[in-house]
Order: C-alpha cells, then structure tokens, then sequence
C-alpha cells in the first residue's frame, strides 16, 4: 500500500500534536474535555519552561489491580527523567494525592493545604469549635471541598475538572511564588479573594449565630437555677 507524502505528514502531525496534549494532562479517562485539556496544557507549558518543574495531571476512572493510589503514583513516577510533580484523581476509589519525584519540591508548596478537606480558615474554626479540637486548623483546600459538593447528574463532569483545574492552578501558583517568576497563564488572586470574602462572611455569620445561640442557653439555664 503506497503513502503520498501529504498523507505521511499528516500522520506525522497527528501524532506530534497527541504527543503535546497528553503532555501535562498525562492521563484522562474521566472529563475528555479538549478546553481542559488546552488549558492545562497551556499553565504545565509555561511551568516547565519557567521553573524546569513538570506538572502533570493524572485522571483515572480507577485505580488499576486495587492498588493504593500512592504506588500507582511511584510506578507511574518511573516514565519521568525531569522533576515531576503528578496531581492524581481516581473517580471510583474517591482518591486524591499529590507526590513530588524528589522530596525537595515540596519545598515549593503545601501540600497538605491544597488536599485540605476545609476551604477557608473561617470554616475550619468553625469545625473546630463545634468539636472542640484546635489541634489541627489546615484550611485552604482547593481540591477536596469542590469535589465533595454535591452535582447534578450532568454536572459531574464540570465538578471534576473544575476542583482538579483549581488544585493545578494552586500548586503552579506556589511554585512560582516560591522561585518568584509570574505565570502569565495562571489564575491569580482576584477571583480567589472574592470567593474568600464571601465565605468569611458567610462563616462569620455561622460563628455568630453558634455564639448567640450558647449565650441564650447559658441565659436560660442561670434563670433556672435562680427561680430554684
């Protein structure tokens, strides 16, 4: 079977463009999303010409041979050469981790903040005073507070690469912070602040209300005691 040279050079580009596409979205079995895609192609792109760091996602259905999301992580970890970073997701196991290839990059961001299951500090206070234990208050979370949102059937999808966009974004963002350059394709604060703004207050109003409350228990239980 003969091949015209215009047909070849297609195939040639076909494969070279898949090749740039699965380069910081590694794996996706889950949102098939060509925006997303483009997206975090574009923020990992710019990551990696800036800082030398490559960040990659990591979208999986499951978990493959019931393994623990953090050998998965290893295994896969073995295909790079460059530090690497893999923000992973498995949709089946309701799994979420983050592993560096060298313990040095966790130098460049927090991880237990970004996996934190609360968003705001107001929030976990308010966590914190209802259970009584001021022992750990990690707030900040930009990934798992999203994911545990309750979706509409056909918004499932929206939610998961909105929480998993959220979390790259988080972890490009601190890196470059830490090595002080400016990601021209990142977020930024702006939107964050709002967002944070809006649950401050919100949870103030909880915190309020959670005092008032106890206050008028505490009323009622003195007027009991002095009518006795």
């Amino acid at each position: 079977m003969k091949f015209s040279r215009g047909l070849v050079a297609l195939i040639l580009i076909l494969l070279f463009n898949t090749s740039l596409v699965a380069q910081y979205l590694y794996k996706d079995e889950v949102i098939f999303n060509p925006a997303f895609n483009e997206t975090i192609e574009k923020l990992g792109s710019e990551l990696y010409q800036k800082t030398g760091i490559s960040l990659r996602i990591v979208m999986l259905k499951e978990l493959p041979n019931k393994m623990n999301i953090v050998d998965y992580e290893k295994e896969l970890m073995k295909d790079f050469s460059e530090p690497t970073i893999l923000l992973t997701f498995s949709e089946m196991n309701s799994k979420v981790d983050i592993l560096a290839s060298e313990p040095s990059l966790y130098e460049y961001f927090n991880k237990k903040q970004i996996l934190s299951p609360v968003s705001s500090p107001v929030q976990a206070f308010v966590i914190a005073l209802m259970n009584m234990d001021f022992s750990d208050m990690t707030s900040g979370g930009t990934i798992l507070p999203l994911l545990a949102q309750k979706a509409k059937p056909g918004e499932v999808l929206g939610k998961y690469s909105g929480s998993m966009f959220n979390g790259y974004a988080d972890i490009a963002e601190q890196i470059a912070d830490s090595k002080n350059i400016i990601l021209v394709n990142a977020v930024g604060s702006a939107n964050q602040t709002s967002i944070l703004i809006v649950k401050v207050l919100f949870y103030g109003f909880i915190v309020y209300a959670i005092v008032m409350y106890t206050k008028r228990r505490l009323y009622y239980r003195r007027q009991k005691r002095e009518q006795k």
